[in-house]
């Protein structure tokens, strides 16, 4: 790719990055969430990559990192969720943190982290997706 298609791209990615973190945390009070920040999120690596190509990332690295990411996440999200069980009442995804004013940041309890949480567990899989069918294509390919 010429130098001008990496450099809009490294722009245009770090406006991706940006609106898909903002996504995943306004998830509670604005459209959007978890889901919708983390394929924005990954989304804006992938752009990186089509425009520098497969050197930009250590692919075969990046597969294991986007794996613990993934894993990692997951288990933070289950550990709040039981959490719940503990803090006074007896029910899973209890949302023991206070409600905080409505229509702040700070106004959802536990919603925010499991956006967050969400947002990086997605981002980790389709990215891990992406990277192992590049790496696919390259075995094939040789």
């Amino acid at each position: 790719m010429s130098v001008i298609v990496k450099k809009i791209a490294q722009l245009i990615s770090a406006l991706i990055f940006v609106f898909g973190m903002y996504s995943a945390i306004h998830g509670h009070i604005a459209p959007g969430g978890g889901f919708a920040g983390g394929v924005l999120l990954s989304g804006a690596f992938i752009l990186l990559i089509i425009a520098y190509g497969l050197d930009y990332f250590k692919l075969k690295q990046q597969t294991e990192a986007t794996s613990i990411f993934e894993s990692v996440s997951i288990l933070i999200a289950l550990l709040l969720a039981f959490s719940g069980l503990f803090a006074g009442s007896l029910y899973f995804f209890n949302n023991y943190l206070p409600p905080g004013t409505p229509g702040s940041l700070l106004s959802g309890g536990l919603i925010p982290v499991y956006n967050i949480l969400i947002g990086i567990k997605v981002a980790a899989t389709l990215s891990t997706i992406f990277f192992a069918l590049i790496i696919y294509k390259e075995e094939i390919r040789r």
